[in-house]
């Protein structure tokens, strides 16, 4: 079956990808939109893990006012170039991450920043709720670690589900644009200001 141009776009439009990324992706599916998008993201997904050792120095800090200045915050997000930093998509995710931030409130930027103390303190907790279970111990491991995956999902802003698209993580937002633009991104830092929380 013939690929049209129509279609091509299409595919183009939702994902940014290339022309002809996106026409070989659609032969490969049939045609089949969903699919092709589907083989794309994990193609880019792919890519980005090849970048994601690269220095990152470049890049913006970005800021977001919510619910009538009540909520604010504020987030360094860094790049390989100041030429990618300026684009469109860049400050697009910048924003994005911005008021996922203000939405989700998460405390750390990655689970590598997470406290080894605060994840054994976790894990302890955990393995005590299961203790009059009578399960073998390598089932409680399998169960401590499904429950700490939750409990990272709550707290670090690249494993929380995406305020816009809960079918996607942070992560793979970041992850998605590190393909589309070829650089590696990475949140450095970020803080999130309510009024009335103390510190």
């Amino acid at each position: 079956m013939a690929v049209t141009a129509l279609e091509v776009k299409a595919l183009r439009d939702q994902t940014g990808a290339g022309f002809m990324e996106c026409k070989a992706a659609l032969n490969e599916t049939q045609g089949d939109l969903d699919e092709a998008v589907t083989l794309l993201r994990k193609r880019g997904l792919a890519r980005a893990a090849k970048r994601a050792g690269r220095s990152t120095s470049e890049g913006l800090i970005g800021s977001y006012i919510h619910m009538g200045g009540k909520i604010g915050v504020l987030i360094e997000l860094n790049c390989e170039s100041d030429f990618v930093a300026r684009t469109d998509e860049f400050q697009a995710l910048l924003k994005d991450l911005s008021m996922h931030i203000a939405a989700a409130s998460p405390l750390y930027a990655s689970q590598e920043d997470v406290a080894v103390e605060a994840v054994e303190r976790e894990k302890e907790i955990y393995r005590s709720q299961l203790s009059d279970s009578n399960k073998p111990d390598h089932i409680i491991e399998k169960i401590v670690k499904g429950k700490l995956e939750a409990y990272y999902e709550q707290i670090v802003l690249v494993d929380q589900p995406f305020i816009k698209d809960s079918k996607i993580t942070v992560g793979q937002l970041i992850a998605t644009t590190i393909a589309k633009l070829g650089e590696n991104i990475t949140v450095s830092r970020f803080s999130r200001f309510k009024v009335g929380e103390t510190p």
